[in-house]
């Protein structure tokens, strides 16, 4: 059958959290690198309010969190909680809403920019829903206080069969779990038999479990023993972190969020750097490579790689860097020189 008249959208409608802080400065960015790419994304942008909408108890509006749901696709700056109470953390607020179960940083080396390490290559997969991070705490008496951790067999095979699906789809050929089941018997022995389980049924992809101590200590040595790496909430957020300083910082590491239903959002994680925002300091290019995870989610290949390419090209040639890679540009001439490389 002819594909030539089968209908491709001229555009795709994307939602746009530029975030705090350096957030509007980078968003920028990343809306002139796409616009010189020609990349078909139309931007839906969503700001942080400063009042709290009673319907999400969260900064965050019920008009955001609908916008990313009827998108199925956005890309979030980096966002700082304003201090108060009586609100939910606006992270939390758009991983729960959005039942955002999975976050995927993939951590590789720089051509061009030395680090301690020059053969990291790796992924962490972070299940995102539950664990310490189920926000469930109380005060048993004066003195004493309990923090529940859930662990559950549905959220730990939905985030196992991710990241299996992730190796084999990707090349991958190792998949490592990460846990403390030896103390917390339980809770991550939940964890580790439903990734068992989930191994089973891809026996093309080798399996190993490592205890999350060991597993630091292996990273900071060798990191290219690792392939593939999940692991519950907690664990997820400290390695996923240790992992991007392999690599020269979270201002280098992309990551992308993956909900029900094929809902993805992109975000930069590093924070929001109010003592620089407006003076056009900032790096833009985690959140920009998390734009590009974006797109390969979105099947545009094509456009993501010469966005890929073109970032390291700047980085690698070395003329034009921000003060955190060790140069003196400017944001606007670091992404008019990645413009300039597409």
């Amino acid at each position: 059958m002819s594909r030539a008249f089968s209908s491709v959208p001229t555009s795709i409608r994307a939602t746009l959290f530029p975030g705090d802080g350096i957030g509007p400065e980078i968003a920028q960015s990343v809306k002139q690198v796409f616009k010189a790419a020609d990349v078909p994304i139309e931007w839906e942008e969503h700001y942080v309010g400063d009042q709290i909408d009673p319907r999400t108890q969260s900064f965050l509006t019920w008009e955001s969190l609908e916008s990313v749901r009827q998108n199925r696709v956005g890309l979030k700056g980096p966002m700082a909680t304003p201090i108060g109470k009586g609100h939910r953390s606006l992270n939390l607020t758009l991983r729960k809403e959005l039942n955002l179960y999975a976050n995927v940083r993939p951590c590789y080396s720089l051509p061009g920019y030395k680090t301690r390490y020059d053969d990291v290559n790796l992924i962490t997969i972070r299940e995102n829903t539950e664990g310490e991070y189920s926000g469930l705490e109380h005060q048993v008496v004066r003195g004493v206080v309990e923090s529940l951790k859930i662990i559950t067999r549905q959220a730990s095979l939905r985030v196992a069969e991710y990241a299996f699906h992730y190796a084999k789809i990707h090349g991958r050929e190792r998949v490592s779990a990460i846990h403390k089941a030896n103390i917390m018997q339980k809770t991550d022995g939940l964890f580790l038999k439903c990734c068992r389980e989930v191994a089973e049924k891809y026996p093309e992809i080798i399996y190993e479990e490592v205890v999350i101590d060991n597993c630091c200590m292996m990273l900071v040595k060798n990191p290219a023993l690792f392939d593939v790496l999940v692991m519950p909430n907690l664990y997820g957020d400290i390695i996923s972190d240790l992992c991007a300083g392999l690599i020269g910082g979270l201002g280098l590491t992309p990551s992308l969020n993956i909900g029900e239903g094929g809902i993805a959002l992109a975000e930069a994680v590093h924070g929001s750097a109010p003592d620089i925002a407006g003076k056009n300091l900032a790096n833009p290019t985690a959140l920009l490579l998390s734009a590009v995870t974006m797109l390969h989610h979105l099947n545009l290949h094509d456009k993501a790689d010469q966005i890929h390419d073109a970032i390291l090209n700047t980085i690698a040639e070395g003329k034009y860097r921000t003060a955190d890679l060790g140069g003196h540009s400017s944001t606007t001439d670091f992404t008019k020189a990645i413009c300039d490389h597409l």
